[in-house]
């Protein structure tokens, strides 16, 4: 194990994850969590969220202590998600936890009553930054309709990142924490989140 990160607020505040060593897994730090659950406050009770790279579970696992109806997390490493798995039979309402060992680009390739599966209202996109696969969950959520009508999209990347395209997409909040770029975004044919 390489360290621990913690839910910060909801239900299972303050219970901790195992960030184990594996290569590529770069958790979603306090801070940036925090800055990104309060762009959303409000908009997660009741809703179904979709963790995309879930690693250890931390932004998916969070929608859930936040009250979210439903989480899935997809995740390609067994070994991360056996650990998901058991935080889902363990902890209490982890019912509303399912996780998917799959290879993301496969998943998106389908659409959700083909992996039977309903649209999302919150999607995560976090995948290691090295594999410039922002642009191509961007494209497959879309094309494949993975997103509810008032869905919202978080995509997280390195700071210098602009390589994906966004042009069908309305950027609703554009932040830089250090290393990391944090966008949240909407289909442009969908009217702005209330500021």
């Amino acid at each position: 194990m390489t360290g621990k990160v913690r839910i910060i607020s909801g239900n299972w505040r303050g219970r901790k994850l195992d960030v184990p060593n594996v290569p590529g897994l770069r958790p979603t730090g306090d801070r940036l969590r925090e800055t990104l659950f309060n762009w959303l406050q409000g908009r997660i009770a009741g809703r179904r969220c979709l963790d995309l790279f879930a690693g250890t579970g931390a932004l998916g696992l969070e929608a859930a202590s936040r009250g979210a109806q439903s989480v899935t997390l997809v995740e390609i490493n067994p070994q991360l998600c056996g650990a998901l798995s058991e935080i889902g039979r363990h902890w209490p309402d982890g019912n509303r936890v399912q996780v998917v060992n799959q290879d993301v680009s496969h998943f998106l390739a389908q659409t959700p009553v083909e992996q039977g599966l309903q649209a999302f209202d919150c999607v995560f996109v976090d995948p290691p930054f090295d594999a410039g696969l922002q642009g191509l969950c961007l494209r497959l959520l879309q094309q494949n309709e993975w997103l509810n009508r008032q869905a919202w999209v978080y995509v997280e990347s390195a700071a210098g990142d602009n390589h994906f395209e966004l042009n069908r997409w309305q950027i609703q909040r554009d932040k830089r924490i250090g290393e990391v770029r944090m966008l949240l975004l909407e289909p442009a044919a969908l009217a702005p989140l209330d500021r």
